[in-house]
């Protein structure tokens, strides 16, 4: 494909993803709409109810216990919140990218973190209803430990009772990171060269959205998995986005 055609054709991803689900917020550029960032709550059966935290069984073992970070608890992961096969795995991973990469499967509702040998880590995401208007190539133009979050007035306005969480903060009016932050632990920016694609790679505090099609375009993960990405990927590291009609594990 030529040159002039890939840029084409990267410039109208950009411009559906913007108009169809207008990306995640951030705290570099003007607030964007995020409906990711208010999930369904969850369903009965994926809230336990449990005892003293001594008693707490943790899902997917020492990946996912509670953890202090940052002066903020990150909660351990509750048996039966996220389907065992979207938890972290080391798994046999054939792939013509290079070791460092990420590759992004919405189809099969995977990340994957290349790495030597033909192996890769597979993390499970949680993606958008409408599957991903945006596909391609991109990198990771910045991170932020806790970040804040901007919904936009419109968003607000659906939804008045945000309001009393939103504080003024150095971009506008939203909410400090936090475990309370629908951002969640972590996020990693993704830029085509000077081009902000809206598409953010992030934490959150609803699990059980993970494995599902539930958020509005952001790559949403567990929040210690989204830690450990994150200390993996550096700022300029290349990520791919499958087209969600790939089936690939």
């Amino acid at each position: 494909m030529s040159l002039i055609i890939r840029h084409v054709l990267g410039a109208f991803a950009i411009a559906s993803a913007s108009a169809c689900l207008a990306g995640c917020a951030t705290t570099q550029t003007s607030p964007t709409f995020d409906a990711a960032a208010v999930a369904p709550p969850p369903p009965a059966d994926a809230v336990e109810q449990v005892g003293p935290v001594d008693a707490i069984a943790v899902q997917g073992g020492d990946f996912y216990a509670q953890m202090k970070d940052a002066g903020f608890n990150v909660p351990a992961l509750k048996p039966g919140q996220v389907d065992a096969a979207f938890l972290r795995k080391s798994v046999a991973y054939s792939t013509k990218e290079a070791p460092g990469t990420i590759v992004v499967d919405p189809a099969k509702h995977y990340l994957y973190y290349v790495e030597a040998g033909g192996r890769a880590t597979r993390y499970g995401i949680g993606v958008g209803r409408e599957g991903f208007a945006w596909t391609g190539e991109a990198t990771i133009r910045s991170k932020q430990e806790w970040p804040d979050w901007y919904p936009p007035k419109e968003m607000v306005e659906r939804r008045p009772d945000l309001k009393h969480q939103l504080v003024e903060l150095q971009s506008g009016l939203g909410m400090h990171g936090g475990p309370g932050n629908p951002l969640g632990a972590r996020a990693m920016y993704l830029w085509q060269g000077d081009k902000d694609t809206l598409f953010r790679i992030h934490g959150t505090n609803e699990p059980w959205t993970i494995g599902k099609s539930q958020s509005s375009g952001c790559i949403r993960m567990i929040n210690q998995d989204a830690m450990d990405l994150y200390q993996k990927a550096a700022v300029g590291t290349r990520v791919v986005v499958l087209p969600a009609n790939v089936a690939r594990r």
